[in-house]
């Protein structure tokens, strides 16, 4: 397996947004131009959201992809937008049902314009999605997207029930980030496929690829809740803790710690809060939870770039090696 420590000649992520500097300008314009509404607010907070900074992670896979396959076409600009549409309608939802008042680094939307209309401009950002799929004009691309949509909004409703329970084990946890984060990686990816009309065996590495990805910056985000600067995360450090997430590096430290250390960790997890937290990154830090979550990410890291082995050499497939790289040596 081509393990992705291995970085020697891995190009740099700034090498791989030059790479595809010219199709993400075509998507920023494509964006720009389906967030025109008369509709002043929606113009507002959308631009707010989608225009904030993010390092455009999927719609730049769905792009490398789909260009890694040999597509010449144009509709890849299309279906990387819709992707971003999606993701950024999952963050206003998200930090409404989440009361986060942080996102890339600066106030969240519905900290600025407020929870209703947060949860509207998502609703708009879905449905101009499911428009610009239409125009793409692929039953099979409309199947992937419409079906993504709803594993991602199951996936929410699941977190939403695993909140407070400090008995969630790794393997629910893991349904929550496939279903709330990979589906969507997976989706970009396998579109990419589609759209270059490659076979079966091709499509399937693909969407393995996404899926691990996904998988991968999922877990490194978790990893990173308490072990990097708010500065450098964009967000409070140990949010997913006061909210009362059980991820990864939780779950791994109840497992591991002793009957003491469980009991701060499983109340923290009940009650919600950050009154503790220094004794639980503490308690997450010798019981080796980073680690673990970190080994964890490596393992699916390797995996994406183990599924494109066979896809044929090219710059644009050396750029997705590298993204794995990436998503588990970024801290932010």
């Amino acid at each position: 397996m081509h393990a992705v420590e291995n970085t020697r000649d891995l190009p740099g992520f700034d090498d791989v947004v030059t790479l595809a500097r010219d199709d993400m300008a075509a998507v920023d314009r494509l964006i720009e131009t389906s967030l025109a509404t008369d509709v002043e607010l929606v113009s507002q907070v959308s631009r707010y959201i989608v225009m904030s900074g993010g390092k455009r992670l999927r719609p730049l896979l769905v792009l490398l992809a789909s260009r890694a396959l040999g597509y010449e076409g144009e509709h890849h600009l299309r279906a990387a937008a819709i992707i971003e549409f999606i993701h950024t309608a999952t963050l206003l939802h998200d930090d409404v049902v989440d009361s986060s008042d942080r996102r890339r680094g600066r106030d969240s939307a519905n900290a600025v314009f407020g929870n209703q209309a947060s949860v509207l401009v998502g609703d708009f950002l879905y449905s101009r999605a499911f428009q610009m799929m239409v125009d793409i004009d692929s039953m099979r691309v409309m199947r992937i997207l419409a079906d993504a949509t709803n594993t991602i909004a199951a996936g929410e409703v699941m977190q939403l029930m695993n909140i407070g329970d400090p008995d969630v084990t790794e393997d629910g946890y893991r349904q929550v980030i496939y279903r709330k984060t990979a589906r969507l990686f997976e989706a970009g990816a396998q579109i990419a496929a589609v759209l270059a009309n490659r076979d079966p065996t091709d499509e399937a590495a693909m969407t393995d690829y996404g899926r691990h990805l996904g998988t991968a910056f999922q877990l490194v985000d978790d990893a990173l809740d308490f072990d990097a600067s708010p500065d450098e995360l964009g967000k409070n450090l140990g949010d997913d803790l006061a909210e009362g997430k059980p991820t990864l590096p939780i779950i791994y430290a109840i497992q591991k710690g002793s009957p003491a250390e469980r009991d701060v960790l499983r109340k923290a997890i009940v009650e919600g809060g950050l009154d503790q937290l220094d004794s639980i990154q503490s308690i997450i830090e010798s019981t080796g939870a980073l680690q673990y979550t970190a080994a964890r990410a490596q393992e699916a890291a390797d995996l994406a770039v183990a599924s494109i082995s066979e896809i044929p050499d090219s710059e644009h497939k050396q750029a997705l090696i590298a993204i794995a790289d990436f998503a588990i040596h970024r801290r932010s």
